[in-house]
This record gives structure tokens, sequence and C-alpha cells, in this order.
């Protein structure tokens, strides 16, 4: 490994142990009511969590489950996983109609019972990876009941797919900004993570298959072949329609700049973040790879010619399919998503571009996007890496991106021996 990737290691390592890894365990126990609190500012200091979601509760099991596979001596991670684990099960479980609430209030009273797939997507990824990382069947037993309603209520047997936004008895929801009429890349890319840490979980035929099935409607239906980019909405038949923000999601909540309507736009964190996640599903389910490499590859360079900055650093937000930047920001996710997907292309493909948009990348996130002093990354920054939103901790944004990244990428360069 050559010294800039060395060095490149050894600071993920310390920033993974002493900066996401800390953060997180000193903070983000709610030891009055359980789960986790999520919001913090800029100091890391606690700014009240009143309502916990789904989808970040879930977020917080699974990266201390995968913090502990990765660390078994740290007993305390195990025990924060529990606790998220412990929580899910008493208050966000539906005991009438199955699934997983969307929201609750602090003290796990009910807020919002919808059943949002995306939600239940990461609900099965969670309890998949605690299960591998503990062993307790609890988890594996909630995440194949979840799974299961989902073959029940949400599949699509005209179209295929999946619905993706329904109501707490499962009806599918009404059109328009609840989206009963959309599908979403988002959503079955999120699927595929979870079916993918399910399969690697119970050994099932059944999980490996639908993994194959979700993995194909991606293929076939959510990317532009022709620039080699994900699409982002389309309606039941899988024509692609322009994107609205839709109910319960992030694109709904988030600050920054809002994309230009009409415009049908990409996110290359998205797209990359696609190819590395489609990678591990291909390995999972048996599939030859070769044969989805040049897609892959496909979204690895449109990312690369388009939305690296190689001038400032890090990664823009949005863009147009045939190429145009139009969201300059920096967003936390996308820089953490890309990290993994460059390497994990150059693994694969050994295409040493992708090398050079990795240390772009990190130069970037180590300098302007990490808060050093508190061990966490900041949400948004501008172009040229002053902050927008400065907050380390949100409804949104736990330590599922950051850590991830970190895990995954300190993985990656031990295996590929960078430079030689």
């Amino acid at each position: 490994m050559n010294s800039v990737f060395e060095n490149i290691l050894s600071e993920m390592h310390s920033h993974l142990e002493e900066g996401i890894i800390r953060f997180w365990s000193e903070r983000c126990l709610d030891k009055k009511y359980g789960g986790y609190l999520t919001n913090f500012d800029d100091a890391g200091a606690d700014c009240g969590t009143p309502e916990k979601y789904l989808n970040t509760q879930a977020r917080i099991v699974w990266g201390f489950s995968r913090f502990y596979k990765m660390y078994p001596q740290n007993q305390n991670l195990k025990e924060i996983a529990s606790i998220g684990v412990d929580f899910l099960l008493k208050y966000f479980w539906d005991d009438l109609h199955g699934g997983w609430y969307w929201k609750v209030n602090q003290d796990g009273s009910r807020l919002d019972d919808g059943k949002v797939v995306y939600g239940q997507s990461f609900a099965i990824y969670a309890l998949a990876e605690y299960f591998m990382a503990t062993g307790d069947t609890r988890a594996l037993d909630k995440a194949s009941i979840t799974f299961d309603l989902l073959q029940k209520y949400c599949t699509d047997t005209r179209y295929g797919g999946y619905y993706e936004n329904l109501e707490p008895n499962w009806d599918v929801a009404p059109d328009g900004f609840c989206a009963g009429d959309r599908k979403g890349l988002d959503t079955h890319m999120h699927l595929m993570e979870a079916f993918t840490n399910l399969a690697l979980a119970s050994k099932k035929e059944i999980h490996r298959r639908k993994l194959i099935e979700v993995v194909e409607v991606i293929v076939k239906y959510m990317i532009d072949h022709k620039y080699g980019c994900g699409q982002n909405q389309f309606d039941l038949e899988f024509n692609p329609i322009p994107a609205i923000a839709i109910r319960r999601t992030w694109n709904a909540e988030r600050e920054g700049e809002a994309v230009p309507e009409p415009i049908d736009t990409t996110s290359y964190g998205h797209n990359v973040e696609l190819a590395w996640l489609l990678h591990r599903a291909i390995k999972t389910t048996g599939m030859d790879v070769s044969r989805f490499s040049p897609l892959i590859k496909k979204l690895l360079d449109h990312a690369l010619a388009h939305g690296v900055d190689w001038e400032f650093g890090g990664i823009y937000r949005d863009g147009t399919h045939d190429g145009n930047a139009l969201i300059l920001e920096k967003e936390f996710w996308q820089n953490a998503e890309v990290l993994v997907g460059f390497l994990d292309g150059y693994e694969l493909l050994g295409d040493k571009r992708y090398l050079d948009a990795v240390e772009n990348i990190w130069k970037f996130v180590d300098k302007k996007m990490i808060n050093h002093q508190v061990g966490e990354w900041r949400i948004l920054l501008d172009r040229k890496g002053e902050p927008i939103d400065n907050n380390i901790g949100n409804p949104w944004k736990v330590c599922y991106h950051t850590g991830r990244s970190m895990v995954e990428c300190i993985e990656l360069l031990q295996k590929i021996n960078v430079g030689n």
C-alpha cells in the first residue's frame, strides 16, 4: 500500500474509533425512555429528540451491531445495540396489523403509524445485522416476519417491485404527496440492501430469490442506461416521471437548495452507493458479477466525470442525467457513500481513477466535513466547504452513513493493497 493510502487508512481507523463510535456511545442512549437520541448541535450538545423515527432508530441498531462485529471485545457496543432492539420491539411493532410504525414520541407513544416500506427495510437491515452480531433469534424472527408482510401486502404482482407508502392496515396510501401512485429507486435500493443482509443472516432460498427479483427490477427499470445514472421516481408501471418531495422522506425534510422543477435530476452519491450495494447483492445471490460489471462501471464513471468536484473537493449533490451538476452543495451522506463505492469499484475493476476520487473526497471530508472537536460529520456544506447546516445529528442523520463508510473503507483498504 502506498503512503497516501496508508495515511488514509490510519486516519479512518482513528476517526471511527475516537470519533464516530465514541461520539454516539457517549450520547445516543435515551436513559429516561429507552431507544436513542438523535439530535445534536455543532458542539455535540443534545438538542432534544421529541420524535423518534423508525429508520434512524434502526440505523443506530445496525451501526452498533456492525461496530460490535468489528470490535467484539467491546461489550458496550453490543449493549447499546440491544437497548435499541428492545425499544423497537416494545414501541414500534404493530401488534394488530404487523409491521413497524414510522414514528413515535420520545417516550415511545405512537405518533405516526403509517407503514413506510423504506422504514420497514431498515428494520430488516438492522435486525439481520444484530442477529449476525449477537445470535439473538428474536431479531431474525422479526426481520423474517417483516419480509413476509412485505411480500403479502406490498408486492405489486402486476408490474413488479413494491408499493412504498401504505396506511397502518397496509392499504396503499393516496396518490400525490402520499405517493401511493409512485415507486422510487431509493426505496428499492434499500430493499435490496435489506434483503442482502437478510439472505446472509437466514441462508434461506426465498430471501435469496426475492433479492434477485429486486436486483432485476432496479437494473431493468430504474437506471438510465444511456447515461449510466439512477432515475428517481416512476409511476406504477415504471415509466419515469418528474420527482416530487414525498411525505416521510429526507427530500421533503432536508435543508439546502431545492432541485429545480420540473427537471429530473440524479444524485451522484446515490448512484455510487447503488453501485457498491448492487455489487454486494450480486455476490450474495451467487449471480455472475461480470454480467453487471459494465453497469457498475457506468454508474461510477458518471459520478466520476460529473459529480466529483476536482477543484474544491468532495462530491456534488445533484445534476442532470447528461452531466451538468445543478446542486453544488456537499451533503454528508453522499460523501460518505462515494468513498466506499469508489474503493469497491477499484477492487472490482482496477481503475486507478477511482483512487484519485477517494483521495480527493477524503481530503475534503477530513478537512471540511468532519467536526474533529466532537468527532462526527456536519450535515451540509456549500461547495467550498462552508457550513450550511452545522449540526451533527438530526432525525435522519446518525451513525449509519458515516460509520458504515469508515468500516467498509477500512476493510476494503486492508484487502486491496492500494499502490502495488
